[in-house]
């Protein structure tokens, strides 16, 4: 189990990126969703260790992570959301470099090793190109890997599926389901569709703090009977947002559709919808707390 006690960070600048975060994450998928900006890189960084906070504390089964950094770096797997390169180093060569660090000594347990980690992100056949030379897709795979050496039982994917194609998401759900099998797995992400297919726990993060946390599903249903649609013209928007509380306005077959909670049928021209977790991710980024 991952707990975090209340985790607080302000940087120089005076912006507050954690204030006071509280969780507990059991082994499984976790879905750390919010928009960007909202913080989830500093707690993914004070996390895996690269970087202190100013209070609080975080242990992982057993390891205090703020006292014992290389303790846990052991255990950790790591794809931030921005990664460096060695543009001349080929994908097999690096990971043959990192495995090595990690504690796979053996050449040909290593070699072997290698070859199925680029199997499963769908990079084998490009094992001998310089990473430099890979396309944005290609490197977020081979960050993928790296951050599966070694059998770590935490993982943090921050923002993985940027830059995928839709059947490379789609590679990268059914690895991370695996995964979630056998370690605690954070998915740190804005995308709400990797939340849903992938997570039984999840988080909506927002200003540097936890907004609410629950089952996507029950989550999505505590919204049930009370957000409806209608259809708008487009200079209508203001309008509708000065007097009901607009979750989304979105374009849908070239007319402008919003999307409001309310407690009661708005009026006229509105139909209730069968509502999901992004309508109850917007309601949620909304509300200063979120209490269910």
């Amino acid at each position: 189990m991952l707990s975090i006690q209340n985790l607080s960070k302000t940087y120089p600048n005076g912006t507050k990126a954690l204030n006071n975060v509280t969780l507990e994450i059991n082994k499984g998928m976790f879905g750390l969703l919010g928009p960007n900006g909202a913080g989830k890189s500093t707690l993914m960084r004070t996390i895996s260790t690269l970087q202190i906070a100013d209070s609080g504390s975080i242990e992982f089964d057993g390891i205090d992570v703020f006292d014992q950094p290389e303790e846990l770096r052991k255990v950790l797997g790591y794809l931030p959301q921005d990664f460096g390169v060695y543009p001349k180093v080929s994908a097999e060569m690096m990971l043959n470099h990192i495995a090595k660090i990690k504690g796979i000594h053996h050449k040909s347990d290593r070699k072997t090793y290698v070859a199925d980690l680029l199997q499963k992100v769908n990079l084998y056949k490009f094992r001998k190109r310089n990473l430099g030379d890979f396309s944005g897709g290609m490197r977020q795979r081979f960050g993928i890997a790296q951050a599966l050496i070694g059998n770590p039982k935490l993982i943090i994917v921050d923002e993985p599926t940027a830059g995928l194609d839709p059947l490379e998401r789609n590679r990268f759900h059914n690895l991370l389901s695996e995964l979630g099998e056998d370690a605690v797995v954070i998915l740190s992400t804005h995308i709400v569709d990797d939340v849903v297919n992938l997570c039984s726990n999840m988080a909506v993060f927002n200003q540097g703090a936890i907004s609410v946390q629950g089952h996507p599903q029950e989550l999505a249903s505590s919204l049930d009977g009370k957000v409806y649609r209608k259809t708008i013209t487009k200079n209508e928007v203001e309008k509708y947002q000065s007097e009901y509380m607009v979750l989304s306005n979105y374009l849908h077959n070239g007319k402008m559709n919003v999307n409001v909670f309310s407690d009661f049928a708005p009026g006229e021209g509105f139909e209730l919808i069968n509502n999901d977790l992004e309508d109850f991710y917007f309601y949620s980024i909304n509300q200063p707390q979120i209490v269910l």
